[in-house]
């Protein structure tokens, strides 16, 4: 899901290169949603590793 948002992020540079602002701003504000996404399901899945108390396989 990280690999989705940075690849909007440089549509959105691109956009912005080429003068499409419109487009630009709706790549970026959707590269920052897929980011917190990303973030929150990682926090996440930390948390239940480390309730659940398993150690991660060697």
């Amino acid at each position: 899901m990280l690999g989705w948002a940075i690849f909007c992020l440089v549509l959105a540079l691109i956009a912005a290169v080429l003068g499409f602002g419109g487009l630009a701003g709706a790549f970026v504000g959707f590269a920052k949603i897929l980011f917190f996404v990303f973030i929150a399901l990682f926090v996440i899945s930390l948390l239940v590793n480390a309730l659940r108390g398993r150690r991660p396989p060697v």
